[in-house]
């Protein structure tokens, strides 16, 4: 009898622990407030599979070779984006008309030539000192021996032109008034193909500081679908979202169920993963300085790293679906009230 009332009362406490934790966790969900719904359904619609797929097109033809890292197809892709973003009239970070932040030949592995990140800025009106970054990388594999091209349309053409639509739709909601409150640097970056070499570069040398970097929203591949969805395209993979904040977590799915209506695929996000996406693009960087991240990604396909990943497979309609989510994601970590808390995935 008495050994019955001791594992009793030890279920006790482990039901009122449970309950107390799935209390936390709804307390956290409840906390989270949706702003400017009707601003981001405005602004997210400028957001089109037209000029999606002119971007895509555009960096992928045999004009730029492939993107490879230091050489002139990469140096020609970044000078595009670059007068993208001065047509746009978004300024550089740098307050004048240099967006290129670079990389020394030094830095890089041996035999590859200097190289430039591209960066373009919005100022927030009343916390500018704290920075959102949106980043994808606009690098790519360069030619085969064979002479073929490595289009990239998917890695990640896909998502440098999601950065490309992101930065043009809030820069018009600038122009209309709606100034994010926090500011936003949009991060073009180059040499990830041969190991995240742009991005550790920027954490490395930051524009702003790391501690006033609020997030990283990392797009990579989100043009395609893979074969484990091939029956349910409006999908996306999220790797990361909870590994530094359970309220970057929450506010992502609220966002979604708001806006967006993905499913959202966390499977790759699970500590274990056999493939390690976590660690294998850009936002690896920023979360192993302590810095809330999100990774979009579409999976692997037949054509990844093949010079088959062309621009006629992409999904402009799907891609235009996931680029307005990320958007709308965007504009909650930039206009909430309290910057994103950092809790290291434990709710407390």
């Amino acid at each position: 009898m008495k050994i019955l009332f001791i594992l009793s009362a030890f279920a006790l406490v482990g039901s009122c622990a449970t309950k107390k934790y799935a209390v936390k966790v709804q307390d956290l969900k409840d906390s989270i407030q949706i702003v400017d719904s009707s601003l981001v359904v405005k602004y997210s619609n400028t957001i089109t599979t037209e000029e999606l797929r002119n971007h895509l097109y555009t960096l992928t033809s045999d004009t730029f070779k492939g993107r490879f890292t230091g050489e002139m197809g990469q140096k020609m892709a970044a000078n595009l984006i670059k007068t993208y973003y001065q047509n746009q009239q978004i300024s550089s970070p740098f307050g004048n008309d240099n967006y290129f932040q670079i990389i020394p030949e030094s830095f890089l592995p041996k035999d590859t030539k200097a190289s430039e990140n591209i960066v373009a800025f919005i100022k927030g009106e009343e916390n500018p000192d704290e920075i959102l970054i949106i980043s994808a990388h606009y690098d790519h594999l360069g030619v085969t021996k064979g002479g073929e091209i490595y289009e990239g349309a998917d890695d990640n053409a896909s998502g440098t032109s999601a950065v490309l639509e992101i930065a043009q739709a809030f820069k018009l909601a600038d122009n209309d008034g709606f100034r994010p409150k926090r500011s936003i640097l949009f991060l073009n970056l180059t040499a990830e193909e041969i190991g995240k070499q742009g991005s550790e570069y920027y954490t490395l040398h930051p524009i702003f500081p790391l501690e006033n970097t609020i997030a990283d929203l990392n797009i990579d591949m989100i043009g395609r679908f893979d074969e484990i969805h091939k029956n349910n395209k409006d999908y996306l993979y999220l790797i990361g979202s909870d590994r530094l904040s359970n309220e970057l977590h929450y506010l992502s799915e609220k966002v979604n169920t708001t806006f967006s209506k993905l499913t959202l695929d966390y499977r790759y996000n699970a500590e274990n993963d056999s493939n390690r996406y976590y660690e294998r693009s850009d936002h690896y960087n920023f979360a192993i300085h302590g810095i809330p991240v999100i990774f979009y990604f579409n999976g692997e396909h037949a054509d990844y790293h093949k010079p088959t990943d062309t621009s006629d497979k992409i999904d402009f309609e799907i891609l235009a679906k996931r680029t307005k989510f990320i958007f709308a994601t965007a504009w909650q970590l930039a206009n909430m009230n309290q910057r994103i808390k950092v809790d290291n995935g434990i709710i407390y």
